[in-house]
């Protein structure tokens, strides 16, 4: 009898058809050694036509969802297709910011030597909550100061870095924070401000249903932080509505 070989011998590949992609993606991220908490970008790491697969996934857990919670989904011709309906709205609207990439932006030296603060906004911000997946709704107002050396974007694509961010699970604190850091990055310049405020209907619809309360916060880098008169002009000159 004839002795098996060392080719005859190596592990046959294990045929991954039937893993769901979200274990396909976990394992990606996990090799990597990168978070994937509900407020982070993942789309490196979801290869081309993932996403429809994803997509399908979350429908068939989403559905399981309406069993649980009783809804003759069959019968129900208003509820019928919601599973599907839910899935690609998590997908690809309000959670679209952690799986697709940045928005391209176009950069622009600073010519004409550009040093008096600018002021961007109200922009609308469309959010979720992460401990209840509950709407949180407001404006956002960025204030940049910049240098000679400063990279100049134009105001639409302020709302785009925006919706980018907020387009994803968050908590308000670190949404603020995260945009701060990315704008930073994208433009260098002398001074960064950012102030938030919204509406969390995780108050309002459910809990203590308060309807009139706001959340403000706010991120001061740079000049900001060092010049308390830049900050009080930046503060005075931020519109408001009556």
């Amino acid at each position: 009898m004839n002795s098996p070989t060392a080719a005859n011998m190596l592990p046959v590949p294990i045929d991954d058809e039937g893993t769901p992609v979200s274990v396909k993606i976990r394992e990606r991220l996990a090799a990597a050694r990168r978070r994937f908490h509900a407020n982070d970008n993942i789309a490196e790491f979801i290869e081309p036509g993932e996403l429809e697969k994803l997509l399908d996934e979350v429908e068939v857990k989403m559905q399981g969802v309406l069993d649980s919670l009783v809804i003759d989904t069959d019968g129900d011709h208003n509820t019928n297709d919601t599973a599907r309906r839910v899935a690609k709205m998590y997908l690809n609207e309000v959670f679209k910011g952690r799986y697709v990439d940045q928005p391209p932006i176009t950069e622009f030296p600073n010519a004409e030597h550009l040093n008096e603060l600018m002021i961007v906004g109200p922009l609308t911000v469309r959010s979720a909550c992460s401990h209840h997946f509950c709407p949180v709704i407001g404006k956002i107002w960025i204030g940049v100061m910049p240098n000679e050396h400063t990279n100049v974007i134009g105001l639409s694509k302020y709302a785009r870095l925006v919706d980018w961010i907020m387009g994803r699970p968050q908590i308000q604190e670190e949404a603020v924070v995260q945009l701060a850091d990315l704008i930073m990055e994208k433009t260098q310049p002398d001074g960064l401000a950012i102030v938030m405020e919204a509406s969390h209907f995780c108050m309002s619809w459910r809990g203590v249903r308060d309807t009139d309360s706001r959340m403000i916060n706010s991120v001061m880098r740079g000049v900001f932080l060092k010049d308390s008169a830049l900050r009080r002009e930046f503060l005075s000159l931020m519109p408001r509505k009556n």
